[in-house]
């Protein structure tokens, strides 16, 4: 697996250094998949997630309100999949990818998900959007 700490993200427009959140190597067990075998049954997903973040207007103050919060990724996840089955490994990561987005400071997201399940190993998919694709 790629090691992603230590990149400097920037913006094109300027080249300011951006912040980076990210989630990585989380699992659930997600009911997905198009194949007959694959409806209604859980397989294990692996979630990575890079938030890059445009710098902040007021001081962190060490207060997790002045930031986005890595449970707003991981809370946004859980309730993408409780919605039930989801056919393509591509729409689930349009939907996490959508949904980070959304923060106010949120610039860009990579999405990685890998299926854990299949043979012979680990297949998925990652998608990178930004606030101008959006």
């Amino acid at each position: 697996m790629e090691q992603r700490l230590g990149r400097v993200s920037t913006t094109r427009e300027t080249g300011e250094p951006l912040d980076r959140i990210f989630v990585h190597d989380y699992v659930l067990e997600v009911e997905i998949g198009v194949h007959h075998n694959e409806k209604g049954v859980t397989q294990r997903v692996r979630f990575s997630v890079d938030v890059d973040l445009t710098p902040s207007r007021q001081e962190l103050e060490d207060d997790i309100e002045h930031t986005l919060d890595y449970d707003y990724v991981i809370n946004g996840i859980k309730a993408i999949i409780a919605r039930g089955h989801i056919n393509l490994v591509e729409t689930l990561a349009e939907d996490v990818a959508q949904h980070c987005l959304a923060h106010p400071r949120a610039a860009r997201v990579t999405v990685g998900i890998e299926k854990l399940d299949k043979d012979p190993g680990a297949v998925g998919v990652e998608v990178m959007r930004s606030k101008r694709e959006a």
